[in-house]
């Protein structure tokens, strides 16, 4: 799946079910379920979860949060639009995803 194929499942009532927890997350997010992403990710089990729940909590106006969830994820605070933070976070996990 791409970025473009991702974005067009928004419209879809569910996530697809190839999602992986973060990606699920993220899209959570972009239908305006904040409490159902951050859910998702509430608990990391890896820098990737971390780094997602970093987002969300950036999102939520929890900088504090955020700032300790982007150390513990081994990120870099970002300072970029939150659209752009999203937007990122969804192709890097959607290359992860794609074979070679």
């Amino acid at each position: 799946m791409n970025f473009e194929e991702f974005r067009s499942t928004l419209g879809k009532p569910k996530p697809p079910a190839s999602l992986t927890t973060p990606l699920r997350a993220l899209w959570l997010d972009a239908k305006g379920d904040w409490k159902g992403a951050h859910d998702l990710v509430d608990d990391p089990n890896d820098s990737v979860e971390a780094r997602v729940h970093a987002y969300l909590h950036r999102k939520e106006g929890d900088l504090a949060n955020a700032r300790y969830w982007y150390r513990y994820a081994g990120a870099k605070a970002v300072t970029d639009s939150l659209e752009a933070e999203w937007e990122s976070l969804v192709r890097e996990l959607l290359a992860e995803k794609t074979p070679g």
